[in-house]
């Protein structure tokens, strides 16, 4: 079930992570470098490098869920930040434009 809605926190963690990461080494950034704690019940969004992957984490009722999201083609188009930040707060609104507003490349014709 999916348990996202408007009256959540929402943090985008602003720097490239390896997307091999799961649970536990997701919580360690949502801890050490956002200061933040995985438990309380905010929602933690992360992207690769190339903006192509999304994960997303939360505490729900259960225990934690990973939301994954990867493009086929395109990019997610992420907010400027400065380098100090430890984290973007973003509001529902935020996170459906994030998803919905992704940018395209368009493939450029080879010539023979």
């Amino acid at each position: 079930m999916f348990h996202l809605h408007q009256s959540l926190n929402y943090y985008l963690y602003p720097f490239p992570v390896d997307m091999c990461k799961s649970f536990y080494t997701l919580s360690g950034i949502v801890t050490s470098s956002m200061g933040k704690d995985v438990q309380n019940g905010d929602v933690f969004i992360f992207v690769n490098r190339k903006q192509s992957i999304m994960k997303i984490l939360h505490m729900e009722y259960a225990g934690l869920v990973i939301y994954h999201k990867k493009l086929e083609s395109g990019r997610f188009h992420l907010p400027s930040f400065n380098e100090n930040t430890h984290s973007i707060i973003y509001q529902w609104s935020d996170l459906i434009m994030l998803v919905q507003n992704v940018k395209t490349k368009l493939k450029r014709k080879e010539k023979y």
